[in-house]
């Protein structure tokens, strides 16, 4: 029979305080941040385990790739002779503004002087597909089945036909993670191709929209400019296209426009993406080196509550 007042409780499974246990780990958390900052270490364990969910991510996406398999293999005959015609009316239109590129490119070596034939800007290319994507306002990310398998590199600019799409954050061995040019993360130095005013265009978290934080009022920009690539950065030549001014409003009371611009490259519709590497023997490419090394961000006035937006690591141009 149990007598009263006696302690039945054991004292065996007692574990160490909660307050211990979380402080014990907050240790282990900013220790490994610290040796991952300073050396990168983490690196080869993320793209491990990127090798490893990637047949996972596979799996996840083949029901609506099963899906579009399927409807592809159905579509109607009239519908694929009339996507036929417009693709060969787009090709033949490409070839005449390729004929005019290549004319205009003549005449640039000329202006410039130059007495030998200009290289390629483009020096390869790489075709990868969509295995999924990711659209919220925290995330603006792309996961593409090329890895470094393929030759992909960090910081790799990606593109489409339309213009930038964004570059590699993070690569696996078969595949990469690709933050677009419209993460909240993401700035990238442009320029408004009619007047030249160099600025930065900073992602917001919304597939169809760019902001341009850093311009000032008195600023020659307006509704429909276009904006290209600036070179800063060394990552992009100057010239590539980007966006299109979508709305230029100015507040007397504010310091800075409100700027927002619409990005060229259709970056919740494409279901392929351009890896490409530039030519560093291009003049334009050159050009836009010797400018980043020289004029290396000239800060523009930031308002204090506007942080800037830096690269995957520190997305550049």
């Amino acid at each position: 029979m149990a007598k009263f007042g006696t302690n039945t409780r054991s004292l065996t499974g007692r574990s160490p305080a909660y307050g211990f246990r979380f402080f014990v780990y907050s240790v282990v958390c900013v220790a490994l941040m610290f040796y991952d900052q300073r050396g990168g270490w983490l690196e080869t364990v993320r793209s491990g385990l990127s090798a490893v969910a990637y047949p996972l991510q596979l799996a996840v996406n083949s029901p609506s790739a099963a899906w579009r398999w399927t409807r592809g293999n159905f579509t109607d005959r009239a519908q694929l002779t009339a996507e036929n015609a417009a693709l060969a009316a787009e090709l033949r239109e490409l070839k005449l503004k390729a004929l005019r590129f290549a004319a205009l490119e003549r005449e640039n070596a000329q202006l410039r002087g130059l007495r030998r034939a200009i290289p390629p800007l483009i020096e390869k290319t790489l075709i990868g597909e969509v295995v999924s994507v990711e659209l919220s306002v925290l995330r603006q990310r792309l996961l593409i089945n090329r890895g470094a398998a393929n030759g992909v590199v960090k910081a790799q600019p990606v593109m489409t036909a339309d213009g930038v799409l964004g570059q590699v954050l993070r690569v696996g061995p078969w595949s990469s993670e690709i933050i677009l040019i419209t993460d909240a993360e993401h700035a990238l130095p442009v320029e408004v191709a009619r007047s030249g005013l160099r600025t930065i265009a900073v992602g917001v978290g919304e597939a169809d929209r760019l902001s341009l934080p850093y311009v000032p009022l008195n600023s020659d920009i307006r509704e429909g400019d276009q904006l290209v690539t600036s070179g800063l950065g060394g990552v992009f030549p100057h010239g590539l296209p980007v966006a299109s001014i979508a709305s230029a409003k100015r507040d007397p009371s504010q310091s800075l426009a409100q700027i927002f611009a619409t990005p060229t490259a259709r970056v919740d519709r494409d279901r392929h993406v351009l890896f490409v590497w530039f030519s560093p023997a291009h003049p334009a490419a050159a050009a836009d080196e010797q400018t980043a090394g020289s004029a290396a961000f000239q800060p523009t006035p930031t308002p204090s509550a506007a942080p800037m937006a830096s690269d995957p690591t520190e997305p550049q141009e």
